[in-house]
């Protein structure tokens, strides 16, 4: 991201208003009641919110302009529909709103094509996940989401995998002092002879490992799951399932 860039959209960032939570209220109502004015002076002051979440798709080579453009569509959803009667904050409900419109925007402009049936399922798991979050203040798991679309979870955890954007091969994995893992280096080859070799090899190497590391391997590379859902189902901070997740991938090099 420019993160020196001062302007998006023609909109001079650096100058833009932000209101308080109280005076979001007050124009939410006014909104409520038809004041096409204070509609608008909620979206003018509401842009940096727009800005913050659009930080968080940077790395995917998109234009920011696109992205703020698309991103102040979810604001204006958000403010359209938000119940002022609920009690919560209004970045609580536009956040995942603004989120949703930008993967929105991602998944149909995917480089890989896939079947409609596939996106519009897709489509209804994101919109369940946006739901059940504001809801429950917490991403649902899979299983979950399964449940609320009576699907099979198989069909959710395809379609979900239909509208993820290729990953080079070149990119990194995890890097921590200057020791970068890469996409490649977890990608094995079935064909190769000496992958026997390796795997026996693999095997004594892991044998090694305390426990706690042998947990947390299985838990990343074999359950997939991500260090967040790793430190919270163990009961340690993320960083620390970062660290030790290195330190056993270096016991695990040097063996082999």
């Amino acid at each position: 991201m420019q993160y020196n860039k001062v302007e998006i959209c023609g909109v001079n960032t650096s100058k833009l208003k932000v209101l308080t939570e109280k005076e979001k209220m007050e124009l939410l109502r006014r909104v409520k009641d038809g004041d096409m004015r204070a509609r608008d002076e909620l979206i003018n002051g509401n842009l940096r919110l727009v800005l913050s979440v659009i930080q968080r798709f940077t790395n995917r080579g998109e234009n920011l302009d696109d992205l703020f453009q698309v991103g102040c569509i979810g604001l204006i959803k958000a403010i359209d529909h938000f119940d002022i009667t609920q009690g919560v904050r209004f970045s609580t409900y536009g956040v995942p709103m603004i989120i949703g419109e930008i993967r929105r925007y991602l998944r149909d402009n995917n480089s890989i094509r896939v079947s409609r049936s596939l996106r519009d399922t897709a489509y209804k798991a994101m919109q369940a996940k946006e739901k059940m979050t504001a809801e429950n203040n917490r991403e649902p798991t899979i299983d979950e989401i399964a449940k609320e679309l009576n699907l099979p979870r198989e069909d959710v955890v395809l379609a979900l995998e239909s509208i993820v954007e290729p990953v080079s091969l070149n990119e990194p994995v995890f890097s921590d002092g200057g020791d970068t893992i890469y996409v490649m280096d977890q990608v094995g080859d079935n064909n190769d002879d000496s992958n026997w070799l390796d795997e026996i090899a693999l095997k004594e190497a892991i044998k090694d490992l305390n426990n706690r590391e042998k947990r947390i391997l299985s838990m990343r590379f074999f359950q997939g799951k991500t260090q967040m859902e790793v430190a919270s189902e163990i009961g340690i901070s993320q960083a620390q399932v970062s660290r030790l997740e290195k330190a056993a991938l270096d016991k695990i090099k040097k063996d082999i």
